[in-house]
Parts: C-alpha cells; structure tokens; sequence
C-alpha cells in the first residue's frame, strides 16, 4: 500500500500479527521489560462512570510503551543484521526505546529524529545511545522539509542498516500487544479498552490480545482532533494523512497509518474517536492529581477519549481498560500546559 490519499488497506495483512506472537513477545521480554502497575481511582471512576483499570506504561523503561517493541524487533534480528546495526525514525520514545534495546544487545543504531523533537526525549536517546557499539548517532532533520521515511531510508541503504520502524512492523506490533495482555491477565475481563493511536502499532498490538483473550470487550482508539488521520481512515475505509499537524500529543504526530495497522485497525478495533487539546490537558491534570502519574500529552489521550465517552453517553460499560502510553514530558512545558488549563 502506497502511503497516499485514499488508497484501501490490504486486509490480508490483518493475520500478519497473531496472539501467539504477542505471546512469544511476551516471553523475549520477561525479566527484560517491567510489567508496568495497574492504578485505579475513585475519581476516574466517577469521571467516567465505570470502574476503570489504567495500565500505566508511563512506569516503563524509557518512559513509554515502546521499550516493548523496540526490544522485541531487535532480539529476532539474526546474527548478520545485529553486526550491521539498526536505523529508525522517531519523534522521541521510539528513538529511546530502540537507543536502550540497541545498548542491551550490542547493536549500533542510527536514530533520525526531527530537530523540534522534545529535548527532554533527545537528551535521552543519547544517554541511552552512548551504550551502544561505535557507529551508533542520531540524526537530526528538518519535518518541515524532509520526509523521515525517505531520508532514513536512504540512510539505511548507504550504510546496509536494518529498518526498524517505530509502528509498522509486526514485531515492533507484536511487542506493544504485550502491555494489553498484562491488563487482561491482572484485571480480567473488560467492556471497553481505550487506547491512544499516532501510528497505530500499540492499538495494533492491544486489539490483536484483546480480540484473543476477551472477544466481547471493545477496543477503542484515541487520537488528537488536530491529527485524526487514523479516525477518518477508519470512517472512510482509504487511507487519510495529516503532515506535521499542531497538537500538543507529538507521539500523534505520525502522518497516516502503515500498512500493517491500518489492516489490523480496520479489521480489529471497534472505534476510533478524538479528543481536543484542553481534554488531552484535562486528563493530564487528572492522572497527576489523583493518581500522582507524570503523563505526556499522547499518553493522556486514553484517559481522555474514556471520559468524553462517558460524557457523550456512548461508553455503556462498567469495567473500562485504560492505556496510558508514556511519561516523557519537559517539565517546564508541563507547567505551561496545566497552567493554560
């Protein structure tokens, strides 16, 4: 599938992730990744109108869920990949995440990020990075006049690095599903399991457990209103883009779905909602005052999405899953942002 406007998914890639490599992801990262807490809080609870149990991948090395697909991809490489190193493209906690898998395993990486990245997420990719083998940089780019895919394409290439893609990939997918299984293991059952989405891969992920081990429970997914390609793909059945769109949620800048989750989103997840720039602060706001959690602008959206649906009357359950994605934010534009609120 050509990443262009109105161009079908390929829904027999929908297979091309299953719970059993969600599961064998699960295996690569025990003892490896942390099996992140899950919170609750009355007053999420009566926000939302439901008993909410909220998977706090913000708890997760590098601060996010990505640690968990990152790794995964990296550990399958064989021998030969691993010796010639890895490249990805990412606006921060994918870059960390392949930056620290990268230095656990020994692999160089090359990590092209965009120069208005958050400074907090590319001081820490390079932290991380000084671990890994000779070779290892990151590489920075203009978003407004580079297209990232096709620089660190052409990067790989010159230098014969394996692509390791911060969503559309099915061992990167297979990873992020791990975090919903975790869920569904403590919590057990659920009605609904909101779920942020920039590119796709940890909706990807959490649809493909959701769908194997609670068949009933709707899995809905959250993106900002300013970048919500992903919910008209959905509605619209083609693909839909969104460049460089102003939201406060950078981990939802992506520019469109890949070609593996925008087959797994349609095929798999029940819904895809937005939310406004003041929700995305307002549930940021929350989680820090009520269940004490440091949470990013992305990683807010679930939050968010749950209690706009609660207040639209479109929710109808009593036992709601909540996915908080990650917690790398500066904290000076932490202050600003609650401050605006």
């Amino acid at each position: 599938m050509a990443h262009t406007e109105g161009v079908p998914p390929d829904l027999s890639l929908a297979d091309a992730v299953t719970i059993g490599d969600v599961r064998a992801a699960a295996a690569r990262l025990a003892g490896v990744a942390r099996r992140t807490p899950v919170m609750t809080s009355r007053s999420l609870d009566g926000a939302v109108g439901a008993s909410v149990f909220v998977k706090c991948e913000n708890l997760q090395r590098v601060g996010a869920f990505k640690f968990r697909g990152a790794y995964n991809a990296l550990s399958r490489l064989d021998p030969d990949a691993r010796r010639r190193g890895v490249l990805t493209y990412s606006s921060g906690n994918h870059a960390q995440a392949v930056a620290l898998a990268a230095s656990l395993l020994g692999i160089p990486a090359v990590i092209v990020m965009p120069d208005n990245a958050p400074r907090v997420k590319l001081a820490a990719t390079r932290a991380y990075l000084a671990g890994a083998p000779a070779g290892s940089e990151v590489v920075l780019y203009d978003p407004a006049a580079t297209v990232r895919e096709e620089l660190g394409g052409g990067l790989a290439a010159a230098r014969g690095l394996e692509v390791v893609p911060p969503y559309d990939h099915p061992a990167v997918i297979a990873g992020q599903g791990t975090a919903a299984l975790e869920l569904f293991e403590e919590v057990g059952e659920l009605d609904a399991l909101f779920v942020c989405c920039g590119g796709g891969g940890l909706l990807s992920g959490c649809a493909v457990a959701a769908k194997a081990v609670c068949p009933a429970c709707r899995v809905i997914g959250v993106e900002p209103e300013l970048a919500d390609d992903a919910t008209r793909s959905f509605r619209d059945g083609v693909l839909r883009t969104a460049r460089n769109p102003p939201t406060i949620a950078d981990g939802a800048r992506t520019p469109y779905l890949g070609r593996y989750t925008f087959a797994i989103v349609r095929t798999l997840v029940d819904g895809m909602m937005t939310v406004s720039e003041r929700e995305i602060v307002g549930a940021m706001g929350l989680l820090m005052e009520r269940l004490r959690l440091v949470v990013e602008p992305t990683g807010a959206l679930a939050t968010a999405g749950a209690i706009r649906a609660a207040r639209e009357g479109s929710l109808r359950a009593s036992r709601v899953g909540v996915v908080i994605s990650g917690g790398n934010v500066d904290l000076a534009e932490l202050s600003g942002l609650l401050r605006g609120a």
